[in-house]
C-alpha cells in the first residue's frame, strides 16, 4: 500500500480542482452568493434572541432557539466561503469545506481514505476536463452537515443527487435557495404537509428552517455536473454518506429516518432498527407521489415519535 505522503503527492486537494471553475459557479445565483456572505452583525444579533427568559412562551421559546441555531448555521457557511477564497494561497484538505466540528469528530480519518482521495481525482477530471459547472457551489458541498450538527440530528430525510440546474443546489436534499422555483417533488411534500398536519404551503422551497431544529436534509451523492443528473453518482460520495448514515445508527439513539422511494430504502441495511425509527413511503416525485407517498403521514408520526422520546418536535411550517 502507498503512504500516506506519496497518495498526497498524486491527488491535488478540493482547492485545485474547484479553483479553473469556482467564480464562474459562485455566480449561478445571486441568492447562492447571499447565502455565503452572511454577516457577523447578521449572526450576532439572530444569537442574541436565545432564550433565557422565563417569561417567554413556549412557542417564543421554539422561535428563539431556531433563530440561534440558524445564526450558527450562517456562521459555519461564512467559514466555509472564506476558506473557498483563499484557495489560490495554498492547499485545503477536502475537510476544511466541512466545518463543523462534531461531524468532524464523529467522522475520524474519513476523509483520509483512499476513496476521499479517487473522488477527488474525479471531481478535478470533471472540472479541468470538461469545463462543465458542477454544483452545488463548493461553500455549500457540506451544507447539511454544516447546518445540522452531530449532536443535533433527530431526524433524517434522505435524497439521491443534487439538483442539476443552474442556482437550485443548495447542499440539502430537496432544497432550494428562495427565489428559485419550487421543484415538483418538494411541492408534494408540501402538499402532504398541508393534508397531515395543516400546513400552509410556503412561496419558497428553503428547508434551512426544518435543518437547524436537527432534520439532516442528506443525498446519496453531494455534486452534480450542470444539467447531467447522476453524472456525479458511483464515483465515491455514496460511500462517504453511507458513512454519515452508519455513524448515526452506531452513535446515536431514536433518530427518525424518513426513507421516500427504492433509493433511500435500500439505504435501510445500514441503520439499526432496534434503536431507531424508520418510516418508509414513496418517492415524492410527480410519477410516484400518488403510488404511496400522499397520505402516509410522515410528518405527525415523526413528531408523535419524538415527544415519545421526550425530543422537541420539529415545526414544520416554513
Amino acid at each position: 500500500m502507498a503512504s500516506s505522503s506519496s497518495l498526497s503527492s498524486k491527488t491535488r486537494t478540493l482547492i485545485d480542482i474547484f479553483q479553473p471553475a469556482a467564480s464562474k459557479r459562485l455566480k449561478t445565483s445571486h441568492t447562492l452568493k447571499t447565502l455565503a456572505t452572511t454577516t457577523d452583525e447578521k449572526c450576532d444579533s439572530e444569537l442574541t434572541l436565545t432564550s433565557s427568559s422565563s417569561a417567554m412562551t413556549p412557542l417564543q421559546k421554539s422561535r428563539a432557539e431556531t433563530n440561534k441555531w440558524m445564526a450558527r448555521s450562517k456562521r459555519s457557511l461564512k467559514i466555509c466561503s472564506e476558506r473557498v477564497s483563499k484557495w489560490g494561497n495554498g492547499c485545503v484538505k477536502l475537510e476544511e469545506l466541512l466545518v463543523d466540528e462534531t461531524w468532524l469528530e464523529a467522522l475520524p480519518g474519513e476523509f483520509q481514505k483512499p476513496y476521499a482521495l479517487s473522488l477527488c481525482k474525479f471531481v478535478e477530471t470533471e472540472i479541468c476536463g470538461s469545463g462543465a459547472p458542477v454544483y452545488p457551489p463548493p461553500s455549500l458541498i457540506f451544507n447539511a452537515l454544516n447546518s445540522t450538527p452531530f449532536d443535533r440530528v433527530k431526524v433524517v430525510i434522505l435524497g439521491q443527487d443534487p439538483y442539476h440546474g443552474p442556482g437550485q443546489a443548495m447542499g440539502l436534499s430537496f432544497s432550494v435557495p428562495e427565489g428559485v422555483k419550487i421543484p415538483p417533488s418538494l411541492l408534494n411534500i408540501f402538499k402532504e404537509l398541508r393534508q397531515d398536519l395543516g400546513c400552509s404551503i410556503p412561496s419558497h422551497g428553503n428547508l434551512e428552517k426544518w435543518a437547524v431544529q436537527g432534520v439532516l436534509l442528506l443525498n446519496a451523492v453531494l455534486t452534480v455536473r450542470k444539467h447531467q443528473a447522476n453524472s456525479h453518482a458511483k464515483k465515491g460520495w455514496e460511500q462517504f454518506t453511507d458513512a454519515v448514515i452508519k455513524t448515526i445508527s452506531q452513535k446515536k439513539e431514536g433518530v427518525v429516518f424518513l426513507l421516500w422511494g427504492n433509493s433511500a430504502q435500500a439505504k435501510m441495511s445500514l441503520i439499526d432498527e432496534r434503536k431507531h425509527h424508520i418510516l418508509k413511503a414513496a418517492h415524492p416525485s410527480g410519477l410516484s407521489a400518488n403510488r404511496g407517498f400522499f397520505g402516509c403521514r410522515h410528518f405527525s408520526q415523526t413528531n408523535s415519535l419524538l415527544k415519545e422520546l421526550g425530543t422537541d418536535p420539529i415545526d414544520w411550517q416554513l
